[in-house]
Order: C-alpha cells, then structure tokens, then sequence
C-alpha cells in the first residue's frame, strides 16, 4: 500500500502532495513502482495534529480518489469521517482505512456494512491531538489484542461482514517507541483474532529514535532503508498488507522474501 498524503503537515512529507496534480502524479507513480493499493488522507494523524473542517477534507481528498481510479488504481481512502468516506466511495475508492476503528464515527461503520467494501480497522485510543497521553499499558500486546478484538465485534454488530475486516495494530498511536518495538517483536499474538493485518511502521519516529546520531533523531525521509528492513520481516510473519511511503524498495524486499520462501524445504 502506498501512501499518497494530500496534507500540508504530515509528519513524513507533509505539503509535497497537497496540490491535486502532484498528489494524482505521485499516485501513479506508486502504482508504477508495484502498489497494489494506493491510499489517500486528507487529514494528517502525527501526535498532536489538528483536524481539517469536513469541507476541506473533502476538498483534498475527492479529486485525487476520483482521478487515481479513473486511471485504474486500486484506491484507499484513509478517513475517520463517514461523509469524506460516502464520497470517497462515490467517486471510485475501493477500501476504507479507519484509523479510528470505528470510534470516531459510528456511522463509518454502517456505510461499511452498507458498501460491502472491505474495511480497516486500527486500535486506537483517541485523536492525534492527545493520543500520547493515553499510551499507559500493563501489557501493550493483550491490550491491543483485547480492544482492538472490540473494535471488531462492534463493527460486526454494525453490518460490517467478517470476511470485509482486516485489522492494524496502530504502530505509533497511543504507543511509545518501546510499545512499538514490543508489538512487533510479539505480533504473532495478533493472529488470534484472526484477521488479515495491514502495519505501518513508514518513517515514524521510533525508527528516527533507533537511528539518532548523538541525540540528532533521523529525518523522516530518510528512515526508508529502515522501513524496507521491516517490510521484508513483516513479510516473513507474513502479514496481509505493508503500508509505506516509498514503494519499490519494499515491493522489492517482499518479492525477495516471496522467492525465498518458495526454495526452502516444506514451504510453499
């Protein structure tokens, strides 16, 4: 999955897309370089961004959904909002990413069972404008495990068909840079609730924090080696999806992996 954001201040590339062209553009780059998904978001999630009014959203986002699908890319909608999602939908969008999980707007919720499209859903806490204040856990792993298998069964009572719900562990939301680390080192636990799984670890500030050169945290465009490392395990566990900001390297790591795994004894 390849990340399109149509924001002026996400944390990763916050302003190089937010005009419509060089936002579409880019989306078909991604498409070029091996996305099989290419999500666009209006609204940036860093720790302690605002939220866009509904209207500017939509403005950001509808144009880019309905041109990158015209062109025949396969188009996620990275939205919290039932209207910005309704016209996502409209316009082409084939998947919903919530990063919510249902919580923000209830009403995501029944449009997703309505729609029929699949759905993610991601353990969340609350708004990027305070979530890191909420990242206290006895156990990072059964918490998740335990909220997020919730989120999955209000969202089944909503509509929402289980064969539609694919889940994400919310690396970085409501989450310190050693719960990151523990998530992944124990993901497996996940798989109890039985459901593909979508991660993204793309630049976020725990891989910026591994890489600090005498207190200097890394810039975030230049933690991409860092995430194709990761893209390439993430596709030993394996999971459903990767989502990153640059493609093809991670496209890469995954097909090496794939190869791999065809040659060892007793695999397929």
């Amino acid at each position: 999955m390849g990340v399109v954001n149509v924001t002026p201040d996400s944390f990763s590339d916050g302003g190089d897309w937010f005009d419509h062209q060089a936002a579409i553009a880019h989306g078909l780059e991604l498409v070029e370089q091996g996305a099989d998904i290419v999500e666009v978001g209006g609204e940036s999630t860093r720790p302690g961004a605002a939220r866009p009014a509904v209207t500017e959203e939509l403005r950001r986002v509808v144009p880019v959904v309905r041109a990158l699908a015209a062109a025949g890319a396969c188009v996620s909608i990275d939205t919290m909002r039932s209207e910005v999602a309704a016209e996502a939908i409209a316009v082409g969008a084939r998947l919903v990413n919530d990063v919510s999980g249902g919580r923000s707007d209830p009403q995501l919720l029944t449009l997703m069972a309505e729609s029929g499209l699949p759905y993610i859903c991601m353990h969340w806490r609350g708004h990027a404008k305070d979530m890191q204040s909420r990242a206290t856990y006895a156990d990072v792993v059964a918490e998740v495990v335990a909220e997020l298998g919730q989120q999955i069964a209000d969202a089944e009572r909503a509509g929402v068909a289980p064969d539609r719900l694919i889940i994400d562990p919310g690396i970085g939301f409501a989450k310190t840079g050693e719960h990151n680390w523990e998530l992944l080192r124990r993901l497996g636990e996940l798989d109890q609730l039985h459901r593909p799984m979508l991660v993204g670890v793309s630049r976020k500030a725990f891989l910026g924090s591994l890489l600090a050169v005498e207190g200097q945290v890394r810039p975030a465009k230049l933690r991409d080696d860092a995430t194709t490392a990761l893209s390439a395990l993430l596709a030993q566990h394996p999971v459903w999806g990767v989502r990153v900001h640059a493609v093809r390297a991670s496209r890469d790591a995954v097909a090496v992996v794939q190869r791999l795994s065809e040659s060892l004894p007793g695999t397929g």
